[in-house]
């Protein structure tokens, strides 16, 4: 990035700083980065940008990552200490921070998800709730090193993303995906869409999103009935993305509750939150319809066909499912953006000004323990 490109997306206040500490002096300057909530270190895309800048301008900064990648780092922790030419540093802060802040906060979002399902497979859908491409980046990597972290504890994580462009921070060349809702109201039927999708791509395996019509009971062992070889061979899997305002077919809160007794009794016997027992048992993708999808399957003879589940899964959906053992094999889920913007905001203060440790009053947690000399 070009001087005045950095200039021009950084506060004014620190193009300011830049020019008054050139006309009176540098000094040399130690940053403490940090965030005020825990969150998962994802530092590489403000590290790079940094790395890049100092070679640009051939000025050296010192970055010190205090919690490697995928580590779990505490409120107020600093993530980072960079060191170096207070002007060279100054004008950078606005850029390293929007690329610090919301990663982490994604990534520690992504890290839950994955280990309350641990056993559930995840995709990352996040693309287009994204504001455009830079954000789209940051966050399929934030789900790629949250996703790491988890693993590294048991859980499946993330097998892929949606879409080629960013389908590289999960080991793949290109993205996952069957068909949207667009699909199956051009072809007509839930039956015909899987039909065309097969005919064109006839070696992939076929995910049928069956909630258009309401009809997802139905349609799913009607798709099942026309691929039997897929199903037998466990190349198939419905998709549930059923709309928040109704019930999957056959299902009303009776019938609901009715289906977690016979699958998961104990979820449902302890006081819950409005938000909690509509993932249980309310309207949507419910943990109660994904039992009664799996229901189905198995009594029609289709045990190795799959359920995806998407729409909201968010760390506390997913906490839900878990209780409920839904039987979930892959979610597709945006959700670990974060929700709260005002949380990913990452803070930046100097910590030090040529060997005299000094930061302003309240922020005394960040200064370094290694005998600097203090400040006034």
């Amino acid at each position: 990035m070009r001087d005045d490109e950095i200039a021009g997306r950084t506060d004014s206040y620190f193009n300011r700083t830049r020019r008054i500490v050139e006309k009176f002096g540098d000094a040399r300057v130690t940053y403490a980065v940090f965030l005020r909530r825990p969150v998962v270190s994802a530092p590489r895309l403000a590290v790079e940008f940094l790395e890049a800048v100092s070679a640009r301008r051939g000025t050296p900064i010192e970055i010190e990552v205090k919690y490697p990648e995928g580590s779990w780092v505490g409120a107020g922790d600093p993530l980072l200490y960079l060191t170096g030419s207070f002007a060279a540093l100054a004008d950078l802060e606005t850029l390293y921070l929007q690329k610090l802040g919301p990663a982490c906060v994604a990534a520690h979002n992504a890290y839950q998800m994955c280990l309350e399902l641990p056993g559930t497979a995840f995709l990352a859908m996040e693309a287009r709730h994204c504001a455009g491409q830079e954000m789209q980046e940051m966050m399929a990597y934030a789900a790629s090193v949250g996703s790491a972290a988890a693993r590294r504890e048991g859980a499946r994580g993330f097998i892929g993303n949606a879409n080629d462009a960013t389908a590289h921070w999960f080991g793949a060349k290109a993205g996952r995906g069957t068909m949207p809702h667009a699909l199956i109201g051009y072809a007509g039927s839930t039956l015909r869409a899987a039909e065309m999708f097969h005919a064109t791509y006839p070696e992939d395996d076929l995910t049928v999103l069956v909630d258009y019509f309401g009809q997802e009971v139905t349609d799913s062992l009607a798709v099942c009935a026309r691929f039997p070889e897929l199903a037998a061979a466990g190349r198939m899997a419905v998709r549930l993305d059923t709309h928040g305002g109704r019930f999957l077919e056959g299902l009303d809160p009776a019938e609901s509750y009715a289906v977690l007794e016979r699958h998961a009794p104990a979820a449902i016997r302890r006081y819950r939150s409005e938000t909690e027992l509509r993932h249980l048992v309310g309207t949507g993708v419910s943990a109660a319809a994904i039992w009664r999808v799996r229901e189905a399957l198995d009594a029609a003879g289709y045990p190795k066909v799959r359920i995806v589940g998407s729409s909201g899964f968010g760390v506390g959906k997913c906490r839900v499912m878990a209780e409920a053992r839904a039987p979930l094999d892959l979610v597709g889920t945006g959700s670990f953006i974060p929700d709260l913007w005002s949380e990913t905001y990452a803070t930046a203060d100097i910590v030090d000004y040529d060997g005299v440790a000094r930061v302003k009053v309240g922020r005394e947690f960040l200064l370094r323990k290694n005998g600097q000399r203090r400040g006034s």
